[in-house]
């Protein structure tokens, strides 16, 4: 017997509105991606949004990953649920479960950026670039993972500085 919390995505839209969607006959699956029992977007703050979705519910929700409901978002646009290739590697993981409260430490950079050990600036560089246009705020992505993505990269900058990584020589102008 598999136990099932109902569970509720919140996301903040690009006209800075709360976007939700919400799961409680059964749980999220990515692959096929499963339609939500209901949502709704317009919400003017968190706590407004996950007051709706427990009221359409009848019942309290676990507040589960926002990229659930930007997948949901994207499929009501027309597009696939997914994007690149996070859809063919996340396709093989069971949904996330609640989310946790922030932590107070850090993520190690390898994982906030997806980096292999020993990679280069360039590596870095391009790793931040898909993770920042993953999770920018203007995008519908999640303000606090944005922040997460830009300390990590600093610090991974710095941490190849440090060590005397590969870095870019400048040309002398003139």
């Amino acid at each position: 017997m598999e136990l099932f919390a109902p569970v509720v995505s919140v996301t903040l839209t690009a006209r800075r509105r709360f976007f939700w969607a919400a799961w409680w006959t059964s749980p999220p699956v990515r692959a096929p991606f499963l339609k939500p029992d209901a949502s709704n977007g317009g919400a003017r703050t968190l706590e407004e949004a996950l007051g709706e979705a427990s009221a359409v519910a009848g019942r309290s929700l676990v507040r589960i990953d926002p990229s659930w409901a930007r997948a949901w978002s994207r499929v009501l646009r027309g597009q696939p649920p997914w994007q690149g290739e996070r859809a063919a590697s996340s396709a093989r993981r069971p949904p996330p479960g609640p989310e946790l409260e922030p932590s107070t430490s850090p993520a190690p950079l390898r994982s906030v950026l997806g980096l292999a050990p020993g990679a280069t600036v360039e590596q870095v560089k391009r790793a931040y670039r898909a993770k920042a246009l993953e999770t920018h705020p203007d995008r519908g992505g999640d303000p606090e993972a944005f922040r997460r993505v830009q300390k990590a990269y600093e610090q991974a900058l710095a941490k190849l500085a440090r060590r005397g990584g590969p870095k870019k020589r400048r040309e002398p102008k003139g």
